[in-house]
């Protein structure tokens, strides 16, 4: 069963495209059932796989399957062929199993949209092109998957267009992304010029044999990842996630845990090879992550939208794992990865279970003693906190320190301290949520006839299965302290990543582990000093400090900059060419054809006057002319 493999992606794009098609005439249960079945039987599918990968004997190939062929221009093909390796089936399992229970939670949480059957279309065509990006066998068919969920996430983001806002979030995600994937299509460019193909292994080892010359190395890895920086929300092209919020709370659930922002930091782990050859490109990916890592964290801190915390704590989050692949410690970012989507799909779904309960509200100024009424919620959403904080035994805190002891291992002591900073950032922000949500007095002004309520089981059931892969998750990757084998996920990529940074003494790491956890618990503690012990804090603080505090609360206006310095001009450029070439030359030239036109039309209108006696007098004088001309 496992050679069927490549139906993984196509089952979910077949189920999008029935729902395109009949989607308005089944019933809403059908609609779910059909849409939930696809991807739980991509689920499956991939089950089988990643169980036939771990049986197969050290060394052994996974698994490949070519459909057909695809682009033959000279030397150069590409075929749809797809590729299930270790690194493959993890990604797959994230993506069909998170992806999984956010199509069973959106089931109960888009019951009453009137574009019910749209919505599942849409996320089953996400599901669809994010399985194509990560079973591609070459960057040109992944290049596909990567367009695809930058197409999916405007249609996802502005699900709701009648809503200026939402319509604006989704154009803004596509034109920003648009941006990174120009720099992305000239790096798989220069490669097919001077590779003369684009399948990943030939590009890994191209680069580490030194068949591709250093320069040119660092030029695409570079221009590769400015597209990740676009996909994966990282600085400078971070700026159209925290609108992305607009969308549906499940499709940020999605975009932000199992697939879209994971992309990149997939790709770079993909191209481990490329990477590892450039010692620049890979300090460019790792400085990024960290500098993203520690902007998005200042920002998630004065926030009041839920979604657009967690929004930034995604940002923050996803730089954390490109600290690891800068610092050679891809392993650790992949898994960080992994334990990622269980505990953001799980805040985030909390945050929807919170929203759902409170008829739409998302400001935490309004919210305020829900733990008492939420009695499901609550104690997941404290978990997924704990577990994104570090906190010892869940699985943020062995991801997370594998990052930060790649980074110490490898000698990169700054980038150590700044993802040391981070941890405390975070704990701080995720739990100035939980004591602004869910304790304190109430604040939250209901409307008659509504009343603070648990969610349906169709949304719990999936928080609770989240909640324990946030818990137990981590156990798959332990520090070496735990033994010389218990990474068993570091083990099990190490035939397709690159091997991380060297070892550390058991003590070293040890007390790593110790500062880390300090960290995250000096991070708590701050939160509830501020928070819950002295209320009135923040706004002294804001007062005392007015300059820093708008400085974060207008997110350091990178967005009126961008504006000012590329929106504007281009716009009024655009106004200028369409006034001066488009209205003058190409309307004036058209315009000036049909005035020609009209004119001849106007000299021989007379040939058609509609009597017959013109139409006799015209054919007399014919006939008269012909027989002259006879006669001469």
């Amino acid at each position: 069963m496992a050679e069927l493999f490549w139906l993984i992606p196509l089952i979910p794009g077949a189920s999008a495209l029935l729902l395109v098609l009949f989607g308005a005439k089944l019933s809403r249960r059908w609609v779910a059932w059909q849409a939930c079945s696809a991807v739980f039987l991509s689920f499956l599918l991939s089950a089988v796989a990643f169980v036939h990968l771990v049986r197969l004997p050290p060394g052994a190939p996974g698994l490949t399957k070519t459909l057909l062929a695809w682009i033959s221009s000279g030397p150069f093909a590409s075929s749809i062929a797809f590729a299930f390796d270790h690194l493959t089936a993890v990604m797959a399992l994230v993506v069909t199993g998170v992806g999984l229970l956010i199509h069973v939670y959106s089931t109960a949480y888009m019951a009453e949209d009137r574009s019910y059957a749209r919505y599942f279309a849409h996320l089953n065509l996400f599901t669809f092109f994010m399985l194509v990006l990560v079973m591609a066998s070459d960057l040109v068919l992944m290049f596909v998957g990567w367009e695809g969920v930058g197409l999916c996430s405007y249609l996802l983001i502005g699900f709701w267009f009648e809503r200026p806002a939402a319509a604006k979030a989704g154009m803004k995600a596509f034109v920003v992304n648009r941006v990174g994937d120009a720099a992305f299509i000239i790096g798989i460019l220069f490669l097919l010029d001077n590779l003369g193909g684009s399948s990943f292994a030939a590009i890994n080892e191209a680069a580490a044999s030194g068949l591709l010359s250093s320069g040119l190395v660092t030029l695409v890895a570079i221009l590769l990842f400015i597209g990740a920086t676009g996909k994966s929300a990282q600085i400078p092209l971070y700026v159209w996630l925290p609108d992305a919020m607009e969308g549906p709370t499940p499709v940020s659930a999605l975009i932000h845990a199992a697939t879209m922002v994971t992309a990149g930091v997939y790709m770079v782990c993909r191209l481990s090879g490329l990477y590892a050859a450039s010692i620049p490109a890979s300090t460019v990916v790792a400085w990024i992550g960290a500098a993203t890592a520690l902007f998005a964290a200042t920002l998630a801190l004065v926030q009041n939208d839920i979604k657009k915390v967690l929004a930034y704590s995604t940002i923050s989050q996803i730089g954390y794992m490109f600290i690891g692949c800068g610092v050679g410690a891809y392993a650790a970012g992949m898994f960080h990865l992994v334990t990622h989507a269980f505990f953001k799909s799980l805040l985030f779904l909390a945050a929807g279970s919170v929203i759902h309960a409170l008829a739409g509200e998302q400001d935490m100024r309004r919210m305020g003693g829900l733990r008492k009424h939420l009695p499901v919620t609550f104690p997941v959403f404290l978990v997924g906190a704990l577990a994104i904080s570090g906190i010892p035994f869940l699985s943020g805190f062995f991801s997370k320190d594998a990052i930060l002891t790649g980074a110490f291992a490898g000698g990169q002591y700054a980038l150590w301290g700044a993802g040391l900073l981070g941890t405390v950032l975070t704990a701080f922000y995720m739990f100035r949520l939980v004591y602004m949500m869910f304790y304190g007095k109430e604040r939250t002004a209901m409307e008659p006839g509504h009343s603070i309520h648990e969610s349906p089981r169709a949304m719990t059931i999936p928080l609770v299965i989240l909640a324990a892969f946030s818990v137990l998750a981590g156990y798959i990757g332990l520090p070496v302290f735990f033994g010389e084998k218990a990474d068993l996920f570091g083990r099990y990529l190490a035939s397709s990543v690159k091997s991380g940074s060297p070892h550390i003494a058991v003590s070293t790491e040890g007390l790593l582990v110790l500062l880390a956890t300090v960290s995250a618990l000096l991070g708590i503690a701050l939160a509830f000093v501020f928070y819950r012990r002295t209320p009135a804090l923040p706004s002294r603080l804001a007062s005392r400090f007015p300059g820093i505090y708008r400085l974060l609360v207008g997110k350091y206006y990178i967005d009126e900059v961008y504006d000012a310095v590329v929106v504007r001009p281009l716009v009024r450029g655009a106004e200028k060419v369409y006034e001066r070439f488009d209205l003058k030359v190409i309307d004036g030239a058209l315009n000036k054809s049909a005035a020609a036109a009209g004119l001849a039309g106007k000299g021989l209108n007379f040939l058609q006057s509609g009597l017959v006696r013109d139409y006799a007098l015209a054919f007399l004088i014919g006939a008269i002319t012909f027989l002259g001309f006879l006669l001469l």
